[in-house]
């Protein structure tokens, strides 16, 4: 499987993506029923860390399940290529039509718990999603657009700013942190 070599070939940045990346790889190993919501203890997501051209900027949602500004991303659903599951979703939350990739590889991967919650009026008991972060961009003139019923604001935010914005403090300090500092000091182009 591609997205296992992948996986086994990223290089984690820290410490939480070392631990991260066994996880998910134990859990690829087990099988695909990993990339259905069906599998109800953990499954495959992916991210997108979307920044402007000039690399100064993060778009984020305002996401209404978290309650808090966040990245962008959602469930594979059946579909191994992580990649375009990013890509989807970033258009989809955003209304961003021109969005492209600095790069195809994986930007970051965390395993992330999720919270007990409503959705469409049904309890979703808590998860981890085995997530795999991609690194894209799109201009800030382009125009934005809510998708309502996941989210209720999509705006640029300054790096830093984009850290502030988020109510999640494990969030803030482990997840949005650490893909600026990665954008910064691997300047990928």
């Amino acid at each position: 499987m591609e997205l296992m070599r992948q996986i086994r070939d990223y290089r984690p940045f820290n410490e939480q993506e070392m631990m991260d990346q066994i996880m998910i790889l134990e859990s690829l190993k087990r099988g695909k029923d990993v990339f259905y919501r069906d599998k109800k203890d953990a499954h495959m997501t992916a991210s997108a860390w979307v920044v402007n051209p000039e690399r100064t900027k993060a778009l984020m949602v305002y996401h209404n399940i978290y309650d808090s500004w966040s990245w962008m991303g959602g469930h594979a659903d059946g579909n191994e290529d992580l990649l375009a599951v990013a890509l989807q979703e970033a258009q989809e939350e955003s209304g961003l039509t021109n969005v492209r990739f600095v790069m195809e590889d994986i930007f970051s991967l965390e395993v992330l718990t999720v919270d007990g919650h409503w959705k469409h009026n049904t309890y979703v008991s808590s998860h981890l999603h085995l997530n795999l972060t991609y690194l894209l961009e799109a201009r800030e003139e382009d125009p934005l657009v809510v998708k309502a019923d996941e989210n209720s604001g999509v705006a640029w935010f300054s790096l830093d700013d984009a850290v502030q914005a988020s109510s999640e403090p494990w969030f803030r300090e482990h997840i949005y942190t650490k893909l600026n500092a990665k954008l910064r000091t691997k300047n990928p182009s």
